[in-house]
C-alpha cells in the first residue's frame, strides 16, 4: 500500500456524490446513530461492485451498452425516487424527533441501494485498483482484496464524519421550520441534479 493510495482513494471517498448526500441528510433528519448507519450502508454498497471488478464482471458492464445502460437507469430512477423523497412532506428525510429501530433498517436498506444501483462505480473500481498492484505481484487478488478493505474503512470514517457534522446541527434545524423546509428541498434538488447527471453519463 502506498501514500499515493491512500491521497487517491481519501479524495474519492470524499469527493461530493450520492453517498455522501444521503449520509448527511440521515444525520440531519435522524441524528448522530442514523449518521453512523447510513455510512455503514454505503459502504457496504460499494461492496458488490469491487467484488465485481476483482471478478471482472465489471468489464461486461464496459463492453455491453444494453447491461451498463440497464443498471444505469434503475440508479437513475432511484435517484429521482429519492428526489422526490425528499422535496414532499413527511417523506423519508423529514427531520424527526424520535426514530425507533425499523427506521435504522430503512435508513441501512436505502444507504446500500444508492451505491449499489451506480454502474460506474464498478468500472471505476475496475480501473482505479490495478494501478496500485505490480504486474510482478505473486498474490495480486489477496493485495486488491487488501487494497479494497482499507478503501471501504476509509468510506465509513468519512462519511460518518460527514454524518455527524449535519447531525450536530440538528438541533438548529428542529428549532426552525424554515430551514428544514430549505434542507429538504436542497436535498431533493441535489438528487435530482446527480439523477440528471447520471443519466446522461457516458461508460
Amino acid at each position: 500500500m502506498t501514500a499515493a493510495f491512500l491521497i487517491t482513494s481519501l479524495v474519492v471517498v470524499a469527493s461530493p456524490g450520492a453517498g455522501v448526500l444521503y449520509t448527511l441528510a440521515a444525520g440531519l433528519s435522524r441524528g448522530w446513530r442514523a449518521s453512523f448507519v447510513a455510512a455503514f450502508g454505503c459502504t457496504l454498497g460499494i461492496v458488490p461492485h469491487m467484488a465485481a471488478a476483482i471478478l471482472g464482471l465489471a468489464a461486461l458492464l464496459h463492453e455491453s451498452a444494453l447491461a451498463f445502460q440497464a443498471v444505469k437507469y434503475f440508479g437513475v430512477v432511484y435517484l429521482l425516487f429519492m428526489a422526490w423523497s425528499a422535496w414532499r412532506e413527511g417523506g423519508a428525510l423529514q427531520v424527526e424527533k424520535e426514530v425507533g429501530v425499523r427506521s435504522s433498517f430503512q435508513v441501512t436498506l436505502t444507504a446500500i441501494a444508492v451505491n449499489i444501483l451506480n454502474p460506474k462505480l464498478s468500472i471505476f473500481f475496475l480501473a482505479f485498483l490495478p494501478q496500485f498492484v505490480s504486474a510482478e505481484d505473486a498474490h495480486p487478488v489477496s493485495h486488491i482484496l487488501e487494497l479494497s478493505a482499507v478503501f471501504m474503512l476509509l468510506t465509513f470514517v468519512v462519511f460518518s464524519l460527514y454524518g455527524l457534522s449535519a447531525a450536530a446541527i440538528r438541533k438548529r434545524v428542529l428549532s426552525r421550520p424554515r430551514v428544514s423546509t430549505w434542507l429538504r428541498r436542497s436535498f431533493a434538488a441535489a438528487f435530482l441534479a446527480l439523477g440528471a447527471g447520471l443519466a446522461l453519463s457516458e461508460r
